[in-house]
C-alpha cells in the first residue's frame, strides 16, 4: 500500500482534533508521562512529546501505527488499553463518538476512526471503564465527546467508574457541540 493510500485509512486532524491538542497542551506538565490513545496522524503526540516527559501513542489501525512511529514517537498497536499494564499522569483520547448503524459503517480501517456504535457511546464508554485502572495516583485524562453522546449520560457513568468528571473546553461545530471533559480517580487528591 503506498503512502496516499495509508494516508485515507487514517482520521485527518480536523476541528476535534484541534480543541483536543489545545487543551492537552494546557494540561501537560513537563513531569508528565502521558499517552494519546487513538493517535490517527499523531499530531497530538507530536505536539505533547514537546511538553512532557515520555510519551507513547497508540491506535488499533496498524497505518497510524506505523505513521506515529514515522514521526518519531514511541507507537503500538492497541484496542484502547490493551496489553498495557502501565500507568500515566496524562491520558489523551478522541474517540469515534459517531452513533453509527450498521449500514453507516465504512470500509477499511477509517471505520475506527468514526464508529461508536449505534449510540455513539460504546468506546467511550469501555473507555471509561478502563481509565482508572492507567491513572497514575495524580493522573488525569483528557476526553473529547459530542453533544451527539449526552453529556449527562456520560458523566453517570464516569460516576458510576469512580471517575470525577469536570469540562475543561467546548465549542460549537456544525451540528454539534464539542467538549473536552478531564477525568479523574475519586481517589485522587487533586481538587478541580
Amino acid at each position: 500500500m503506498d503512502q496516499n493510500s495509508r494516508l485515507e485509512e487514517i482520521y485527518d486532524p480536523a476541528e476535534d482534533t484541534f480543541l483536543l491538542l489545545e487543551a492537552a497542551l494546557l494540561e501537560a506538565n513537563i513531569s508528565d508521562s502521558a499517552i494519546e490513545i487513538g493517535c490517527g496522524r499523531a499530531l497530538i503526540s507530536c505536539e505533547l512529546a514537546k511538553k512532557v516527559k515520555s510519551i507513547i501513542a497508540t491506535d488499533i489501525n496498524p497505518h497510524a501505527v506505523r505513521l506515529a512511529k514515522d514521526r518519531g514517537i514511541n507507537a503500538i498497536r492497541a484496542d484502547l488499553f490493551r496489553g498495557l499494564k502501565a500507568r500515566f499522569d496524562l491520558i489523551i483520547f478522541n474517540p469515534p463518538y459517531l452513533p453509527t448503524t450498521i449500514e453507516e459503517k465504512l470500509d477499511g480501517w477509517i471505520n475506527f476512526a468514526f464508529d461508536g456504535g449505534e449510540n455513539g457511546k460504546d468506546i467511550i464508554y469501555r473507555f471509561l471503564e478502563q481509565v482508572k485502572d492507567h491513572l497514575s495516583p495524580e493522573g488525569r485524562s483528557l476526553l473529547l465527546i459530542s453533544s451527539l453522546n449526552g453529556f449527562e449520560e456520560i458523566r453517570e457513568k464516569a460516576r458510576a467508574e469512580g471517575l470525577i468528571v469536570k469540562e475543561v473546553a467546548g465549542a460549537k461545530f456544525f451540528f454539534e457541540r464539542l467538549s473536552i471533559i478531564k477525568i479523574q480517580s475519586v481517589n485522587n487528591n487533586t481538587k478541580y
